[in-house]
């Protein structure tokens, strides 16, 4: 089974690809990643093929694309703020790239195309939990351009008989993510904070909530639906309806890290959602074998990756070899496997 991994030198990319050399069915693995928000460290050690460029070329994407049975279609400018400053950009990298994705998964002869959109699409619709049937309520140029992933993904199903499957993940966090950066997640860059001593910044009051999902959960989703090749134009949410609000989250870190977590609150920010908690009925319809993670177990393995990382003189990138980490909290029968939804 030859696969391409878009994305693959990012976050959950460069997870799922070590993830999948693992699994004796994958034959071969091929990265398109530009590296614009990816990390080539993230590959180390990993026998791939990398197409080092951008989703909106065309002709690279043919060439990675050749013989491919399964694309799994992660690159993307993630994050609402981003978004904001800069909609053209998204809507390039994350509309329009898909697009090309999907044209040249046409021209490839039609590999299974797994794609990944965003909880954001739920935007100001107030209904919880969030179930796919809901009305969408984009609330920022990020989310329309998630909510046009989909879009494409179920007309080129319908239009030219593409197996497809989107997923919406919700706030993917884990060991590997970077919090070094303006636009990190939430967990990485607190739990970051709290191991300096700074304080962590929470936007509003903090009483907004999110359904926080483990990375290597995510991972495993993602590669049980390459191996049984599960095929369907609706979207799926990936999250398990949990449902954490931001003072909770500090509190989850407290009991991780050991010492109090400072705090200073600011202003709320544009385009960020107050709840989001995913139905999970679907997904777990679905993948009935594949059981989350606890926050609690997720945060302390997360904390253990962060603070090796700092001590570690390593390049950026060479800790996620310890995703190891991940097999001492396993939950369910299939083996855990590692892996840009983690802001707000």
């Amino acid at each position: 089974m030859q696969i391409v991994i878009t994305g693959g030198a990012g976050f959950i990319g460069g997870n799922l690809v070590r993830a999948l050399t693992e699994q004796p069915q994958v034959t071969r693995l091929r990265v398109v990643d530009n590296l614009s928000t990816g990390d080539k460290a993230n590959l180390v050690g990993l026998d791939v093929d990398f197409f080092e460029g951008d989703v909106q070329d065309f002709a690279l994407l043919d060439r990675a694309f050749h013989g491919a049975d399964a694309v799994v279609h992660l690159a993307a400018l993630p994050s609402v703020p981003r978004s904001l400053q800069d909609p053209l950009a998204s809507h390039h990298a994350n509309a329009t790239g898909t697009l090309q994705v999907l044209e040249a998964a046409r021209r490839a002869g039609g590999p299974h195309v797994i794609a990944a959109s965003s909880s954001s699409v739920y935007g100001s619709n107030p209904h919880l939990p969030k179930h796919e049937n809901l009305a969408t309520a984009p609330m920022s140029p990020y989310a329309v351009t998630k909510l046009t992933t989909e879009a494409y993904l179920s007309a080129y199903h319908h239009s030219f008989g593409l197996p497809v499957l989107p997923f919406r993940f919700f706030n993917v966090y884990g060991p590997g993510q970077r919090a070094d950066h303006a636009y990190a997640a939430v967990i990485p860059k607190w739990i970051s904070a709290t191991l300096a001593g700074e304080p962590v910044t929470v936007y509003g009051d903090g009483t907004q909530t999110r359904d926080f999902t483990y990375v290597g959960t995510v991972c495993r989703i993602l590669t049980d639906a390459l191996l049984r090749r599960v095929v369907g134009p609706r979207p799926v949410n990936l999250a398990f309806g949990s449902q954490t609000s931001l003072l909770d989250l500090v509190q989850e870190i407290e009991a991780a890290i050991g010492h109090v977590v400072k705090r200073q609150h600011v202003p709320a920010r544009i385009g960020d959602v107050a709840h989001s908690q995913a139905d999970s009925v679907r997904l777990q319809a679905l993948f009935p074998r594949v059981a989350p993670m606890t926050l609690d177990e997720g945060i302390s393995a997360t904390a253990d990756w962060i603070q090796t990382s700092i001590m570690s003189t390593t390049p950026r990138g060479a800790g996620l070899d310890r995703m190891g980490l991940e097999k001492k909290h396993d939950r369910g029968d299939a083996p855990l496997l590692c892996c840009p939804e983690g802001g707000y």
